[in-house]
């Protein structure tokens, strides 16, 4: 990203990138990275994206960047499997809680896993925030995760022949 671009980003998401609640996702594991670096990186390609096709990109870029707004104390009380399905309506909670969202940007946040949620995206935007974080989690799986299982597969082996000798 240029640095315009990057400033202008930046200008965008300054209150919410600043918030204490939301940096407290800094701390959260999300396919082997934190999601506040998932969630910056969803927001940045849904601003490339959606800057290109000359959408509402502000309103697209908050979005994106709230679509996992929310810390694994909120889930607790769920599966792995319901939390899949509900941190959507969670984050839309938490995003609402402590800034501005308007009709538009709630249905970003909320149909973000369609279609495994039942929310469909209404917005040219909401699609793309779905499809950035579709992108984003793919290469975030393969890149940290797929290595991070690989790693500790690794170091069970050695540890086996290790206690073999």
């Amino acid at each position: 990203m240029s640095l315009k671009k990057t400033s202008e980003f930046l200008q965008i998401v300054d209150d919410i990138i600043n918030n204490e609640k939301f940096l407290a996702l800094k701390h959260e594991l999300h396919h082997g990275i934190s999601r506040y670096e998932h969630s910056m990186r969803v927001a940045k390609m849904t601003y490339m994206m959606t800057k290109k096709m000359h959408l509402d990109y502000e309103r697209a870029t908050r979005a994106a960047l709230l679509h996992d707004f929310f810390i694994d104390k909120d889930t607790e009380c769920y599966t792995t499997k319901e939390t899949f399905k509900v941190h959507p309506k969670i984050a839309l909670i938490n995003a609402k809680k402590y800034f501005d969202i308007d009709k538009k940007q709630a249905n970003m946040i909320e149909a973000h896993m369609f279609p495994v949620s039942n929310i469909i995206p209404k917005y040219k935007e909401s699609w793309i925030v779905t499809l950035s974080d579709k992108i984003v989690a793919s290469h975030e799986m393969y890149r940290y995760k797929a290595q991070m299982a690989i790693g500790i597969w690794l170091i069970f082996l050695f540890n086996v022949i290790a206690i073999q000798k």
